[in-house]
């Protein structure tokens, strides 16, 4: 039944834009399915019913794609792009599709405020289980072309992105019998104490990554955090990212409570589709989802932050109560991140981060 509620929810979406009133991103398909995940479906379609008069209709093509470097990050073909996708994953496997435009992709995590990667990853985790239905394909698609129409770099993370950078660390490529657990652990912690702030921490997500290159410190304190030697590392950096990420928001995220939210959702998606791309993708994934969790906390978070205030103890179950019954899909794809890393690492702490969410948004 869960099952066919999320691809009766997609259908529903499927009729709107990726994008409303300008550049906000639609969160339909990203908040349905951490319902569904999380066991709220009686939730799902009343929700629907409320967000979906704010979306557009599904954008029109002008003309079709005809190569893959064509409108990259050109949001005026996003029709296109959509089309585009939508062919391709008629005609091949859905993995085939998504290995090879992942990297292709990854290099612009930024895009549409890094809700691109974002909506990825929620749509790979649907198809992972239940396999590759019309819906949930045609969902991946519209997430892929999202992705490749808003494409969109984190300044200077294209020196992390380098392989020769990632072959340098490592001496070579992945060796077999490489994931040593005696290896030393990323320093995430030290990384994101490490980030410098812009000056003006005042208009939208645009303008202020735009300041990232005239900050002295950026591009050192985005290099701090070395690469991953083994695809086994890049998973156990990926997880404390997004576990340091959720108690990060514990700290800044008063001071910009929705935006804050990606820091942690984004390398949450990243971490998610890990096991559908070839291991050889983990190392320059963990390297981008860093650069977009960096550039947000450099661009929203303030210098110093600040204790919370109380949130009431609950168990997961009750966290994402909490969160489906307050509505926000904000506030709806947090509980599911944290519960992710919760689960992954047993820090309490976690918990309260989504209520806290709730409190502020």
């Amino acid at each position: 039944m869960s099952d066919g509620i999320l691809d009766e929810a997609y259908e529903r979406l499927h009729r709107t834009g990726p994008e409303y009133e300008g550049w906000l991103s639609n969160h339909g398909p990203m908040a349905v399915e951490a319902l569904v995940r999380h066991g709220h479906q009686e939730r799902v379609h009343r929700w629907l019913d409320d967000y979906l008069g704010r979306l557009d209709e599904l954008p029109r093509g002008l003309r079709p794609i005809d190569d893959w470097h064509s409108a990259l990050g050109d949001p005026k073909r996003a029709g296109d792009r959509l089309a585009y996708f939508d062919r391709e994953l008629r005609e091949r496997p859905w993995r085939e599709v998504l290995g090879t435009w992942w990297p292709r992709l990854l290099p612009g995590i930024a895009a549409g405020a890094t809700h691109g990667v974002i909506r990825v990853g929620h749509a790979v985790r649907a198809l992972d289980p239940a396999g590759a239905n019309p819906q949930r394909l045609a969902e991946l698609g519209q997430a892929l072309g999202y992705w490749a129409a808003r494409w969109q770099p984190v300044p200077g993370a294209d020196r992390l992105l380098d392989p020769t950078r990632v072959r340098a660390t490592s001496g070579g490529p992945f060796a077999v019998g490489a994931d040593d657990p005696a290896v030393a652990e990323l320093d995430v912690a030290t990384a994101l104490a490490g980030l410098p702030r812009i000056e003006d921490q005042s208009g939208g997500i645009l303008s202020r990554l735009g300041q990232l290159p005239g900050v002295p410190r950026w591009e050192p304190a985005l290099a701090a955090l070395r690469p991953a030697r083994t695809p086994a590392e890049a998973e156990r950096g990926l997880a404390t990212l997004v576990h340091r990420a959720g108690l990060d928001y514990l700290r800044f995220g008063h001071a910009a409570p929705v935006m804050l939210v990606h820091a942690v959702t984004a390398p949450t998606a990243v971490l998610r589709t890990l096991p559908a791309l070839d291991r050889a993708l983990w190392a320059p994934s963990l390297a981008a989802a860093w650069a977009a969790t960096a550039a947000l906390t450099s661009v929203y978070a303030p210098t110093d932050g600040m204790a919370p205030p109380t949130v009431p103890a609950a168990t997961p179950a009750e966290v994402f109560a909490r969160a489906a019954r307050h509505g926000d899909e904000h506030v709806v794809k947090l509980a599911d991140a944290v519960l992710d890393a919760h689960a992954a690492t047993g820090d309490e702490r976690l918990l309260t981060a989504a209520g806290y969410a709730g409190q502020l948004i």
